[in-house]
Parts: structure tokens; C-alpha cells; sequence
């Protein structure tokens, strides 16, 4: 017995594992300098160890050091809820029965609420699941700029605008962090269409890349603290994003002193030499092309596997990039998996699906609202009448890695019904059929929504209910089905799919109080606007949706949420449509587009406001169930210097009967300038809750990089001295006040 205690005594040090008495190594002790203990830990490590810990050993985690005790890394898709558990080395479902989370919005959903404390709410409650779950890394969130209304994956970011997606991230990032589970923000960079994602050459001036595409990313890393970046699939300057040198090692390691880890996007590496020198520091999702096929279990052929370790062995290349990746590795292991005083976390918890309810609530848009035909009024037990396939669809399941297993999802119709129990009685009718089906991924979600009528009787069907309805609420938009709002693929085009515009139609003849509900991440097409009287963008909202619609409906909540991107009346209204540009152009002989951002900085609504072209809905717009009055802003002074600051001030009332939320934003115009700038900028807001009555006097404080552009040539920011523009307004249409001031 003496004997087998002892050879267990012995493989257990052998092992890593430090029994009591035992010296505790320094990388072991919580209490020293995060790079001391890197240090300590990379000095015991051998050459193979540190390749170990630089390449995935499974569909989604990387191998630790067993031998020094040092844990595997387990990374899970977001960034709106955990995905749900897959096997080893496979796509497909491991089984789990309790692997089920809540789904929170999605990110257009939280940009829309303009409201950074709703951020703080998401990365804290996000990173209680994932802590609970024993994820180390959340591959989220992202921040990539809504460029064209066409990209499947724009619901999965936070809009058009640079400043709103750095002022929105950076509470998610910290947040999700402060739970000891790293944000792993992505698609770095210029990832903003998803058809050709993978051959896809991006062609960009650097005053555009560093204006509008790379800053939301800059305040994840410098401000949020982000401990890794997820490097997107696209190319730039002929070089994979996974392993581009310019992005990754010049501007995110160099420039901005980023010290964690880049992590590949799945089957996004493609050469082990360029990505040893290229920057990328954990690679994942390689096989063949990482998403379908390849040999099973083949991690240790990775490029950053046994490839990288054969050219070291003949020594063709050192071991400095080496050590460089394995110490950022070693970073967000500590970080994360090491870090001892996490706590349990929590899974579906009241608390959470009380966030996404608040969150979806706070981010629903009040687009149209004529005749104040919302919120709903129940007097007398009116007749509700709802239409539309999207009031029973489940949208948690599909749209690509961000696809979840819920515990539940309320869908709108039941919110609705749930709402108007008592006070309102609440019929159904289908109106069009669209994505029967109810599958990603191995997650069923049970449904059958087979429909065997034609459009015309579907139509004929809800027009003859609705004409007995006081209330008709179609709720329609897209769904997470492949060319739609979905990764891998592009929508087609900007109207509604399905043939719901002459379902709307039809509806709006028939009654002339409906109510159209689009769900949807993107931008739609709607030439039926001057037909109905209200009209709500609800988003994609997770568990909670069909409540989060029922209480902006009814009023239980007055919407305060602002559009985060622009509704264009047609596709050519767009910046990177107008200019002919997307999706690009395949190059002679070769498998690869070149896709010019030819209409530069002028994107979303600075192509609107300085080309005047009027759009259907406007940045930052959103009505509410009471009115706001703006006063006059004044600037604190006339002048300011190149190294001060202005402050602005506005008053700002509710001059209406009900309590509620404005977001005022504030845009910096430069009249007169040397190069080529939109018509004005975001470069301030604040959102205020007023009661009845109440005034608030809001403060905007801007420096000199408010007023700055970037100077290619002398790669740097610069604000030109001159006469400025302050607009402060309710959208980037609806400006209510300026002032002028000059930089000295």
C-alpha cells in the first residue's frame, strides 16, 4: 500500500499537481504580477508545451500544460447567450440536458438603446452564464460597421456609427470580464459583408479604415481592457486578416499595446509561416477549411501545430514569435481559467431573463406613430387581431454561431396574449408562410409550421378578421434563415421576403389601425410607410421577445430605443451600393474579389446627410408615447485651444403626460476644412429619463480629437484650426439646436 501511495505521489508531481507542503510554484500564486507569474510559467515550459497551448485540441478548447497543472482553455460562442455543448470533434450536439441558456438581444438591439448602462447589464449577466457554464473565453462581441444593409451577420453588431459601437462596447467588454470570462471581440477587421467572406480582398484608404472601421475595436482593447481579438476571415492588402501583419502586429500589438491573445476565426488560417510572422497567437477551427470537413482529430496538423514545430526543429525559423504567443496565451489563461475567485455564476436565472427583457424593452425602436394609435388602448375590451408568421417563429435557433439552446423563448404572440389577459381578447392569423422549418445545428425547436394554404388564402383569411379587429398587429421582418439575417450568406436584397409587403398591404385596406412589428437585424424595404399608422423595429430579442414587444404595445414601457444604423428607401441609396462597389470583383484568373470601400468615410448616414439623400428612417431616430422640447445649446465659450476642451449645455423637457427616456445626441460639423468630411459627426450622447414635466440640463464635453481627421500621410489625427459646427438633436435628421465655435 506504502508502495502504490508513493508511485501516486510521484505521477502526481510529475503531473503538475502540488500536494500540500509542496513549494508552490510563482505562476500558482494569485498574489504576484500577472507577467511574473507569465514568466515563471513560460520558463518551465519545453518547446512542444508552448505549441501545445498555441493550437486547439477540440471543436472549441485549447490544451493547457498538464504537466505544470495549467488548465485547458474553453472558449463557446456568443455573443448573445452560450451556445450549447458540441462534441469533441464534431459540429454536432453532444446531448447535454443542461446545457440550455437565456438568450439576451441581439447586439443591433443593445446599440439601439444608446444606453451604456444597458451594456454594463448585458456583459455582466452574459458573463454569469458563461462562468457557470466553465467558459474561459466568450467569442464576442462584435463591432464590425454596418456597412450595407445586405450583410447577413449585421444583427450580430452594434451599427453604423464608430463612436455609438465604442461608447457600447467598452461597458459589455468590462463587464463580462469583471466575471472573470475574457470578451474576445470580433471580426477584426473589415469583416462587413459575409458572402465571399473568405476570398474577399479588402481595398481601403487609411484615413477610412482608421475613421470608421477600426475605433470601436481601438476602445474594446485600450479602454475595455479586452483580453483577446478574434481575427476575421476576409483578407486585407492580400493577407488573410488571421494572419495580417498591418492589422495584427502594427496596429493592434504596436500601436494601440494590446497584450492578449488574437485568436483565429474558425478556418481562418491558411499558411503556418505567415502565421507565425503574422501575429496570430491561438488557432482554431483549421482542418480542411474548419466548418465542414477535414480528418478527424487532426489538431496536431494544424499551422500552428507540428508544421511550426518541424520548421523550428530544422531551424528554419527562431522561437522569439513563439514565446511572443505563448505568453499572450499564458495572459488569458490566468486571466480566465486560472483565476481562482470567480464564484459559480448563474444560469438562467430570474435575474437574467429579467435583463433581456429590460434590455429588449429599451432597445425597440417607435418608428411611426400617427394618430398616437400606440400604445395599445383597452377600454372596452377591444379585439386584437394578430398576423404574420415571425409572432410564432422561434428565432433563437439558426442564424449561424450565434444560434442558442433556450430554456424558453416567449414568442410575440404570447406576449401578447399574455399582456392582454383580461383586458383585450387576441386572435391569430398566419398571413404568409415563410421558413417552416425549426433545426440548427442538431438544436430543434419543435415547431411545426406547416402551412399547405396558398398566399391568396392566407391573405383573404387575416383581411376578412381584420376587418372585424380593433387593433391589427402584423409581425413579420426577416428571420435567422440562410439569406437572411444569417452568417456565411447575404441577403438578397432590401425588401421583406415572402411576399409580406402585399400582405401589409391588404392588411392596411382592410383595417386602418395596423400595426406593423418588423423583426429583423438589418434594414428593410417598406413602400407600404404611408399606409399604416405605426410602425415598431423590434429586433431579434431572445428569450424575452414576445414580453419586451407586449410591454412597449401596451405601455408598460415607453420606447426609448434609436435606430443604430440608417433605413434607406432603396438599396441605392446606400453608400457602398450607390457607388457600385459592393460585392466586389473577382480578380482575373483567381479565386479572390477585390472589394473597394470606394465610398470612403462616408458611411450610413454621412453618405445620407452629406450627399442629401433622404432616407426612410434616419440614424438615431425614435419616437416615443410623450414629447420632448429642446432648448437652445450653449457653448461655455467662444473659443477653445488645440489642448482644452468645450462643454456644451441643453436643456431639455417632458412636455408630455407619461414618464420616459430621450437620447440627445450631439454631431461636430467642419465647415470649412482641407479634405473632403461628412456633413457632420457623432461625437456625443446622452440618454435621460424625465418625468412629466421635469427639465434636465444635459452637458456634452468634446476635445480636440472630436474635431479631428486622420491624416494619412502623416499618420496621425489632426484637427485643422477654424470655425466648428455643435448639433444637438433627436436623430442625424431631427437637429433642434447648434452653436458655433472656433479651434484656436
Amino acid at each position: 500500500m506504502k508502495h502504490i501511495l508513493a508511485i501516486a505521489l510521484s505521477l502526481s508531481t510529475a503531473a503538475g499537481i502540488f500536494c500540500a507542503g509542496a513549494v508552490k510554484p510563482a505562476f500558482r500564486d494569485a498574489s504576484l504580477p500577472l507577467e511574473q507569474r507569465v514568466e515563471d510559467a513560460l520558463s518551465r515550459m519545453t518547446t512542444e508545451e508552448k505549441i501545445g497551448i498555441i493550437h486547439a485540441q477540440s471543436k472549441f478548447c485549447s490544451k493547457g500544460v498538464p504537466r505544470l497543472g495549467i488548465p485547458e482553455l474553453w472558449t463557446t460562442d456568443g455573443p448573445h447567450g452560450i451556445r450549447p455543448e458540441v462534441l469533441w470533434d464534431e459540429w454536432e450536439q453532444a446531448g447535454w440536458t443542461n446545457d440550455s441558456c437565456v438568450a439576451f438581444p441581439a447586439l443591433t438591439c443593445l446599440a439601439a438603446t444608446w444606453d451604456p448602462d444597458m451594456s454594463a447589464l448585458y456583459g455582466t449577466s452574459i458573463g454569469e452564464e458563461a462562468r457557470y457554464r466553465g467558459k474561459d473565453v466568450l467569442l464576442g462581441p462584435g463591432v464590425n460597421i454596418y456597412r450595407t444593409p445586405l450583410n447577413g451577420r449585421n444583427f450580430e453588431y452594434m451599427g453604423e456609427d464608430p463612436y455609438l459601437a465604442s461608447r457600447m462596447v467598452v461597458p459589455y467588454v468590462q463587464k463580462l470580464q469583471e466575471q472573470g470570462v475574457a470578451a474576445c471581440v470580433k471580426h477584426y477587421a473589415l469583416n462587413n459583408n459575409e458572402v465571399n467572406r473568405h476570398t474577399t480582398n479588402v481595398v481601403i484608404d487609411d484615413r477610412t479604415l482608421y475613421e470608421i472601421y477600426l475605433p470601436a475595436f481601438k476602445a474594446a482593447v485600450q479602454e475595455g481592457g479586452a483580453w483577446s481579438i478574434m481575427a476575421a476571415y476576409n483578407l486585407y492588402g492580400d493577407r488573410h486578416l488571421c494572419h495580417n501583419d498591418r492589422l495584427l502586429n502594427k496596429i493592434l500589438k504596436e500601436e494601440w499595446g494590446f497584450d492578449g491573445a488574437v485568436i483565429s476565426d474558425w478556418g481562418g488560417t491558411h499558411d503556418t509561416r505567415e502565421a507565425i510572422e503574422g501575429g496570430l497567437d491561438l488557432e482554431f477551427g483549421s482542418w480542411t477549411n474548419g466548418l465542414s470537413n477535414g480528418a478527424s482529430n487532426a489538431y496536431d496538423n494544424y499551422y500552428l501545430a507540428r508544421p511550426y514545430l518541424d520548421l523550428i526543429s530544422k531551424g528554419e525559423v527562431g522561437t522569439a514569435e513563439l514565446d511572443d504567443k505563448a505568453r499572450r496565451v499564458l495572459r488569458l489563461i490566468f486571466r480566465t481559467a486560472m483565476a481562482y475567485d470567480k464564484g459559480d455564476g448563474e444560469l438562467c436565472s430570474e435575474a437574467h431573463y429579467d435583463a433581456a427583457r429590460t434590455i429588449g424593452a429599451n432597445g425597440i425602436v417607435l418608428l411611426r406613430n400617427e394618430g398616437g394609435v400606440l400604445p395599445l388602448r383597452t377600454e372596452g375590451r377591444p379585439n386584437i387581431l394578430v398576423v404574420g408568421e415571425n409572432a410564432i417563429k422561434m428565432m433563437t435557433v439558426g442564424g449561424g454561431s450565434s444560434s442558442l439552446k433556450v430554456q424558453h423563448e416567449i414568442s410575440p404572440l404570447e406576449g401578447i396574449r399574455a399582456a392582454a389577459a383580461g383586458i383585450a381578447d387576441v386572435d391569430y392569423a398566419r398571413g404568409y408562410v415563410g421558413d417552416v422549418t425549426g433545426e440548427y445545428n442538431g438544436v430543434v425547436t419543435g415547431q411545426n409550421l406547416a402551412d399547405s394554404r396558398t398566399p391568396q388564402e392566407l391573405i383573404a383569411e387575416a383581411c376578412a378578421k381584420a376587418s372585424k379587429a380593433d387593433y391589427v398587429i402584423f409581425v413579420g421582418g426577416l428571420n435567422k434563415s440562410a439569406g437572411q439575417d444569417c452568417e456565411d450568406a447575404d441577403r438578397a436584397g432590401l425588401e421583406l421576403p415572402y411576399g409580406q409587403d402585399a400582405v401589409i398591404a391588404a392588411l392596411a385596406k382592410a383595417n386602418p389601425r395596423t400595426i406593423v412589428v418588423n423583426v429583423s437585424g438589418n434594414a428593410v424595404a417598406m413602400p407600404w410607410v404611408k399606409d399604416v399608422p405605426a410602425i415598431v423595429q423590434a429586433w431579434f430579442l431572445g428569450s424575452e421577445a414576445g414580453n419586451s414587444i407586449a410591454d412597449v404595445l401596451f405601455g408598460k414601457v415607453n420606447p426609448s430605443g434609436k435606430l443604430p444604423m440608417t433605413f434607406p428607401v432603396a438599396l441605392t441609396d446606400n453608400g457602398a451600393h450607390a457607388t457600385g462597389s459592393y460585392p466586389g470583383a473577382k480578380r482575373e484568373g483567381s479565386d479572390i474579389l477585390d472589394l473597394e470601400y470606394k465610398e470612403g468615410i462616408m458611411v450610413g448616414y454621412r453618405w445620407h446627410d452629406t450627399k442629401k439623400v433622404k432616407p426612410l428612417f434616419a440614424f438615431g431616430h425614435g419616437l416615443s408615447y410623450t414629447d420632448f422640447a429642446y432648448g437652445d445649446v450653449k457653448a461655455d465659450c467662444k473659443e477653445m485651444t488645440s489642448d482644452g476642451s468645450m462643454t456644451f449645455r441643453i436643456p431639455v423637457t417632458n412636455k408630455g403626460s407619461v414618464p420616459g427616456a430621450e437620447t440627445v445626441q450631439l454631431y461636430i460639423s467642419d465647415p470649412k476644412c482641407s479634405v473632403t468630411r461628412p456633413a457632420k459627426e457623432l461625437k456625443g450622447f446622452c440618454k435621460v429619463f424625465l418625468q412629466p414635466g421635469e427639465t434636465r440640463e444635459l452637458v456634452f464635453t468634446v476635445d480636440a480629437s472630436a474635431l479631428s481627421y486622420f491624416d494619412a500621410d502623416r499618420h496621425k489625427w489632426v484637427a485643422e484650426p477654424g470655425q466648428f459646427l455643435a448639433s444637438v438633436g433627436a436623430s442625424s435628421a431631427d437637429i433642434r439646436s447648434t452653436a458655433k465655435f472656433t479651434l484656436k
